[in-house]
């Protein structure tokens, strides 16, 4: 799926994290999320390649890269934590400073590179997602129906891991195919490479541990930026899915405002795997964002099908 890509293996810390890099240009990392890994970007990484260096990581203890073992607050698979790792995997292949587009999971990471290490990165995509602290502090029934993973990986150990673990190919299932709009967009070598590392043990153990963070840590740190008026002060963009089972019952730009000082957003019709459901309007998306030098505030919902 990656035909001229170098993978790299690079020790940031207590993690062991896999990249694939390709192209020339200005830096691009792309993190996935939940429960995929580094291929989800298959179909835009080819064009985007064409145009920045791109780096594609693995988060810690997803896909081929490794995280340590949990600890009891759960600080390990933070937010922080991970966007930690980025910035030395980065460092590492020579980047201090680039831009970041991160689906789902990988979008909490970016948003929380952008607080946590502003000098770091340029500008910001974040892909169907909104802040943590809003899913907790807005989430009633409809939206705990829908979000029910939330909750249960959340769990106290070993639950959930255990409950997965007798046939993570139907929980892995169910989830894609619950959360896809355009169903059989996903490719089926994508899919067969999310199943082979959600059959390992610890990669399911780190997607728990993840969303532990999300319940506790991770909402705790967002809480106390939102409280002491820290923003995301890099330009900004929200791509979303307008039958996204997660942000149906929200409005992602009046949400994104109060996080960030230069926000816009674009609409696709499509579900929750943005690049992968509309590949050509996503990729279209981040390379106008990514080499527009324009002030972005104020700019008007984008509505592409």
């Amino acid at each position: 799926m990656f035909e001229g890509f170098e993978k790299h293996r690079i020790a940031v810390g207590d993690a062991d994290i896999f990249a694939l890099t390709a192209g020339a240009g200005p830096p691009l990392l792309l993190l996935h999320g939940f429960p995929q890994n580094h291929a989800m970007w298959h179909k835009v990484a080819p064009s985007l390649s064409r145009h920045f260096s791109l780096v594609i990581a693995d988060l810690r203890g997803y896909g081929e890269s490794t995280g340590p073992r949990p600890d009891p607050d759960h600080r390990g698979y933070s937010k922080r934590a991970m966007a930690a790792d980025m910035v030395g995997l980065m460092a590492a292949l020579g980047y201090e400073r680039f831009a970041l587009a991160g689906h789902d999971r990988g979008g909490r990471v970016g948003y929380r590179l952008a607080l946590d290490h502003p000098e770091r990165i340029t500008r910001l995509a974040a892909l169907d997602i909104v802040p943590t602290f809003d899913v907790w502090r807005t989430m009633g029934a409809d939206q705990a129906m829908r979000l029910y993973h939330w909750q249960f990986l959340a769990q106290p150990a070993p639950m959930p891991e255990r409950l997965i673990g007798q046939d993570p190919n139907l929980y892995l299932m169910h989830l894609l195919d619950k959360w896809t709009g355009l169903k059989g967009s996903l490719d089926a070598e994508a899919v067969a490479e999310y199943a082979r590392a959600f059959r390992r043990a610890t990669v399911v153990e780190a997607a728990c541990e993840d969303y532990r963070a999300g319940a506790t840590i991770d909402r705790e740190l967002d809480r106390a930026d939102r409280e002491a008026g820290r923003r995301i002060e890099c330009p900004t963009l929200i791509v979303w899915g307008t039958s996204s089972m997660s942000l149906r019952a929200s409005a992602p730009l009046d949400v994104w405002r109060t996080w960030a000082t230069d926000v816009r957003e674009v609409a696709l019709e499509c579900g929750h795997f943005v690049p992968e459901e509309h590949p050509e309007a996503c990729a279209a998306a981040l390379l106008e964002f990514f080499t527009d030098h324009e002030p972005t505030s104020g700019a008007p919902i984008q509505h592409r099908g």
